[in-house]
């Protein structure tokens, strides 16, 4: 984000009127216990987040993905999580409704929300996974993976490395044949670099 991130974190950018964990957020509207990680200027966003009722957790230095996760395991008593990014805006059914209302832990370990190219707004990249008819996910360039999903944590916890992908974790759960997708039936908007701002905005204005 350039600029616009040099005196607040990326998930304090507007969209709207509303910073985009604000968007975020209310895609976990009901989720009882929320935990974010912190690390670009973390005290204006941890404040916004405690408003908010969030719990924050710090790090040091980047973990990416998964080291990130796995660094907030200790907040956490549950053995499935949602995990999602911030850097987005959504218009349409709640995201995280979607998921529970498709995830089956006795098949999946991790249930996967997706989006059609077609609806995947200001997305640069050329496609993420393929979702076959049964509902498995494959590496392919069908549909965007929206940043958002249902995980089991063991497979995250079982990975010794402080610093991983996600990536990893799928690759492993893609062998066990344990990684599943479900198509969100809205619209979605990248907001991971500045031109998505007015991209998402219209998105916003016209659905």
């Amino acid at each position: 984000m350039k600029e616009l991130t040099i005196d607040r974190p990326k998930p304090l950018i507007e969209v709207a009127g509303r910073p985009l964990v604000d968007h975020a957020l209310a895609q976990l509207a009901g989720v009882s216990r929320r935990v974010a990680n912190l690390h670009y200027l973390p005290e204006r966003l941890e404040q916004h987040l405690k408003n908010a009722g969030v719990q924050t957790i710090y790090e040091e230095d980047l973990l990416e993905t998964g080291g990130g996760l796995k660094n907030a395991l200790p907040m956490f008593h549950e053995e499935t999580l949602f995990t999602m990014n911030t850097d987005a805006v959504w218009k349409g059914p709640q995201a995280s409704g979607v998921l529970a209302a498709h995830w089956q832990p006795d098949k999946m370990d991790a249930l996967l929300l997706v989006v059609p190219k077609s609806r995947a707004h200001g997305h640069l990249g050329q496609g993420d996974f393929d979702l076959l008819q049964d509902g498995q996910l494959r590496r392919g360039t069908q549909t965007v993976y929206t940043g958002m999903q249902i995980l089991k944590t063991d497979p995250v916890a079982d990975i010794e490395d402080r610093h991983f992908s996600l990536n990893r974790v799928w690759e492993t759960l893609f062998h066990a044949g344990r990684i599943y997708g479900v198509e969100y039936e809205g619209h979605w908007c990248d907001v991971g670099h500045p031109d998505g701002i007015a991209i998402a905005e219209e998105v916003l204005k016209e659905a």
